[in-house]
């Protein structure tokens, strides 16, 4: 679907800069954009599909206005709780949602890829993530790295939260059979850097993602945006715009 009224939730901060400057340059319309103290319901009422970039704390108020205004939302914001998960899947009984920790095409076939990789190895191989992003990002480990280690827990049939590894520090002892562990780096410019590794005896495999730019973000987004545009009324992923 082309010229599509799309409002972006979160305009003023990088990724809705870059989601204007991608709706300019594809052809949709830019029905408005609100930030902090914005109003959700009255854009929501402008728009035939909303997009979130903003924060966790405003996730509540913004999911309100799309079911208020029966309209679709794709939401990119990360750091979510177990709480906003919840309001994710409330809201979903009523429009059409879109969560998803990347909106990158790209990392979107890696957590395909990923899954399909620790489904078919073993326990003995084990799984490091690791993530490189610019100095102001707020979360760790990012909402990327989290999709990627929920796609290698599914792929085992374990639950992330139970086999979790993060911020190893002194004396940890030896590695837990079957732990997925995350690294964080935080500096300079960088929009995101994603490797996991998945290390055996005497090999290892490396699948990896880079993003050069924000702007492979907000084409994705786009794509999901128009893709979620007159579906019925559940929660989506990323995974589902590429029928995977």
């Amino acid at each position: 679907m082309s010229g599509a009224r799309i409002g972006i939730i979160g305009s003023k901060g990088r990724m809705g800069q870059a989601l204007a400057a991608a709706i300019a340059a594809g052809g949709d319309r830019l029905a408005g954009g609100i930030d902090e103290g914005g109003d959700p319901l009255s854009l929501a009422r402008d728009s035939e599909v909303l997009v979130d970039f903003s924060a966790p704390a405003a996730l509540e108020a913004n999911l309100d206005a799309a079911m208020a205004s029966g309209v679709p939302i794709v939401i990119g914001t990360t750091g979510l709780a177990e709480r906003h998960h919840w309001l994710i899947d409330q809201a979903a009984r009523q429009v059409a949602v879109l969560q998803t920790g990347n909106t990158s095409l790209g990392v979107t076939l890696l957590a395909h890829l990923v899954r399909e990789a620790a489904a078919r190895l073993g326990e003995e191989w084990d799984i490091e993530i690791t993530e490189t992003h610019h100095r102001r990002k707020l979360d760790a480990p990012s909402g990327t790295a989290l999709l990627l280690g929920e796609a290698a827990a599914a792929g085992r049939g374990i639950s992330l939260g139970e086999n979790s590894a993060r911020g190893r520090d002194g004396l940890t002892g030896a590695r837990p059979t079957g732990a997925i562990g995350f690294a964080a780096l935080r500096g300079g410019s960088v929009a995101g850097d994603h490797t996991v590794f998945f290390l055996g005896e005497d090999e290892r495999l490396a699948l990896a993602h880079v993003a050069e730019n924000r702007g492979i973000f907000a084409r994705g987004a786009l794509r999901a945006a128009h893709w979620l545009i007159g579906r019925e009324a559940a929660r989506y992923a990323m995974a589902d715009v590429l029928g995977l």
